[in-house]
């Protein structure tokens, strides 16, 4: 009879290996009926998933808790440390005491007594005399010739052949304008123009690269910086039309514009001016001049127009029969020397033409002007007053044409011109009033001169451009930008002198 293996001898057999089976104590022998030793056998896996995992993960709870909060504090100590020194000079010098100088007190007294009547009477003298109305001291330094600072030019307007029309310096007098166009025979009222800046206090200046540059559509003949917003430039054309540009918004620089009506210029406008409003200083207008004899005043106004508030005409039929006139070139020039503002009026007398197409504009009333400058196409240059027709002087500057003359701005016995023949040239009418005092060549070719201007703020410097296309800026010598005692009543004087 078999006997089965018990479970604790089959864990037993399968860790030490086959042997046989012991049954009391003793071995066993193999045999019929028996069974033999237990072998090794490899059976297939069976795994029992867990379920205790899913019910645990079922039954997972979160939780969390909070240490108590942490309590911060700040402490500091400041501790001191001393050091002494001590240093020995060398002993001081007695100080020596000048002598004091004997005088006779009674003497002193007495001569003061007898000259203070006279120091009183001359020091008053001195408190009421004019002589140096007008001078100032000026402790810049001394400038003996005129020389060239900067030569501006914009290769784009070169290159069609434009001339410089136009220039004119802003309120700070940092900034030069120049207006391109032609001034010289052919038909180029399509032709497109620029209006160029430079700013001669940037660092890094480019003489042939404007710091600002505006395309228009038509040739530009004049141009005027406002009196008090640097970057507001006003601009006549050819067209007739009048438009004020912004020149710090290089991508929109148009503020406004007159359009073309029956009211605007129908010839090319010569000269544009900001005339400040009657009842607010503040507030300027734009006065515009053209060889059709109109004599117009805008006001900006809203959807960038600019609006005619006044407009007068000057008509040869209406002038007093003594006044020679000649019609002269759209480019002549005439300012003048004044003691106050002009209550109205032009403040340069516009050529005239024939009898403008709007008879309805009254004639312009002429403003008090002391004394006056003409030139034009016959090369002189004529000094006028108001008081009388012909004029006080004339000078032969030229063979050619004159094209621009005007005052300076710190001396009334100065002014300057701009020739035909390729020339700037300066008076001192304290020194000569029948020739130049200096004469400086703005072209090598003798191309003509067309424009200059002084500048009011930097007043050593003066701008002249030319049929070259070129922006020349001028340092004046000294003797032209400082004012001598009593200048304005020399200039009164030869007034008279050569009135009689």
């Amino acid at each position: 009879m078999a006997t089965r293996a018990q479970p604790w001898q089959l864990c037993w057999a399968r860790s030490s290996g086959p042997v046989a089976l012991a049954t009391g104590g003793a071995a066993s022998a193999e045999g019929p009926g028996r069974p033999g030793p237990l072998q090794d056998e490899t059976l297939g896996v069976t795994s029992v998933p867990s379920q205790w995992r899913g019910v645990q993960g079922i039954r997972g709870d979160t939780k969390s808790c909070q240490t108590a909060s942490i309590v911060t504090a700040e402490a500091s100590t400041q501790t001191r440390k001393h050091a002494d020194a001590e240093v020995q000079t060398e002993a001081p010098e007695p100080v020596r005491v000048q002598p004091v100088s004997r005088h006779d007190s009674p003497r002193l007294a007495a001569f003061l007594q007898r000259v203070e009547a006279m120091v009183i009477r001359e020091l008053n003298k001195n408190w009421q005399s004019h002589a140096f109305d007008g001078f100032e001291v000026n402790w810049t330094e001394q400038q003996q010739t005129v020389t060239c600072l900067h030569t501006l030019s914009y290769p784009p307007a070169q290159g069609q052949g434009m001339h410089v029309t136009s220039v004119s310096w802003n309120t700070t007098g940092s900034v030069v304008a120049c207006a391109y166009g032609r001034l010289d025979d052919g038909d180029w009222s399509t032709l497109k123009s620029f209006v160029c800046a430079w700013n001669l206090d940037r660092r890094g200046l480019s003489p042939r690269q404007p710091s600002a540059v505006v395309e228009v559509p038509s040739a530009v003949m004049c141009l005027a910086f406002h009196p008090t917003q640097p970057s507001h430039i006003a601009g006549g054309l050819y067209s007739g039309e009048v438009l004020v540009w912004d020149m710090s918004r290089p991508e929109d620089p148009l503020l406004w514009r007159t359009g073309l009506t029956d009211d605007t210029h129908r010839d090319p406008v010569s000269q544009v001016v900001w005339l400040p409003e009657p009842r607010h200083s503040h507030r300027f207008r734009v006065l515009s001049v053209a060889t059709d004899g109109k004599v117009l005043l805008w006001q900006g106004a809203g959807a960038g127009q600019l609006r005619l508030t006044e407009g007068f005409a000057l008509v040869v039929q209406q002038l007093p029969r003594n006044t020679k006139l000649k019609k002269a070139a759209s480019h002549s020039s005439v300012p003048w020397q004044r003691k106050r503002p002009p209550s109205r009026g032009c403040p340069a007398l516009c050529p005239c033409g024939p009898r403008p197409s709007s008879p309805s504009l009254p004639m312009a009333a002429l403003s008090t002007l002391n004394l006056f400058l003409s030139a034009g196409t016959d090369g002189h240059i004529h000094l006028y007053s108001m008081l009388q027709a012909q004029p006080l002087t004339s000078l032969q500057l030229s063979h050619k044409y004159l094209f621009a003359v005007r005052w300076s701005p710190v001396r009334p016995l100065v002014f300057a011109a701009a020739s035909g023949e390729g020339d700037v040239q300066l008076f001192d009418l304290h020194k000569s009033s029948q020739k130049p005092t200096v004469s400086v060549k703005q072209t090598q070719d003798e191309s003509p001169v067309y424009c200059l201007e002084f500048n009011r703020q930097q007043t050593q410097l003066l701008a002249a451009g030319d049929a070259k296309g070129t922006v020349k800026v001028w340092q004046l010598s000294t003797e032209f930008t400082e004012q001598g005692p009593r200048e304005t009543e020399d200039l009164d004087q030869l007034a008279a002198e050569v009135a009689t």
